[in-house]
C-alpha cells in the first residue's frame, strides 16, 4: 500500500474542531470523491480509497454535489433505447 503524507497547518484543523483521525477520513473521502468526479477512479476504487463500502461511498456523493452516474448524451440515449 502506498502512503501519502501531507503537512496541514494546525489552524486549518482547528476551525472544524475535529480529531486528527476524523479530519484524515474527511480528506480521504473528499479526495476519493474528486478523483471519481474527474473520472480518474471507478466508484469501487474510489470507495476503497475512502475506506467505505461502495454503496455508502455512492450515497456520500450527494453531500459533495457529485452525480452518482455520469453518462454522455449518446450513452444515455443508448441506455434508454435498451430499456
Amino acid at each position: 500500500m502506498a502512503r501519502i503524507v501531507d503537512d496541514i497547518p494546525e489552524d486549518a484543523l482547528l476551525a472544524p474542531k475535529v480529531s486528527d483521525a476524523t479530519a484524515a477520513a474527511e480528506i480521504r473521502l473528499a479526495a476519493a470523491v474528486k478523483l471519481y468526479e474527474l473520472g480518474r477512479l471507478s466508484s469501487g476504487a474510489a470507495a476503497r480509497r475512502a475506506g467505505l463500502p461502495r454503496v455508502q461511498f455512492l450515497s456520500k456523493l450527494a453531500d459533495y454535489s457529485v452525480d452518482t452516474f455520469c453518462l454522455s448524451d449518446d450513452e444515455l440515449k443508448r441506455q434508454t433505447h435498451l430499456a
